[in-house]
């Protein structure tokens, strides 16, 4: 089993970005500490830590837009975290399928 106080060396609080298994779209990006991790092993669905609410939150717990996580990875330095969901439904809480939506820039195709 991966030890959990190495994600938490830095900072108590570590970005996760959140991909659809199947389609690998980026659906979110939230913070979670160690408990919020410890509940997401548990019980298979996203746990976050909320800094505006100051307190832990289950992804669909009010909405039923259950995170269902299926994969966890780190990156090379051990401070942020990738989880591989199923998502049931919208994941944004616009009700957009992914909190990424709002163009700022892209480069023109050359042709």
């Amino acid at each position: 089993m991966f030890d959990l106080d190495r994600l938490f060396q830095k900072s108590h609080l570590i970005p996760v970005i959140i991909q659809d298994r199947a389609t690998k779209d980026i659906l979110m990006l939230g913070f979670t500490n160690r408990e919020a991790v410890e509940l997401t092993l548990k019980t298979k669905t996203a746990w976050f830590w909320s800094r505006s609410r100051n307190q832990l939150w289950n992804k669909g717990e009010s909405s039923g837009h259950f995170l269902h996580v299926k994969k966890m990875v780190t990156d090379c330095d051990t401070d942020t975290l990738l989880y591989l969901c199923d998502p049931v439904g919208p994941t944004c809480h616009t009700g957009a399928r992914s909190c990424f939506f709002n163009d700022i820039w892209e480069e023109e195709p050359h042709g």
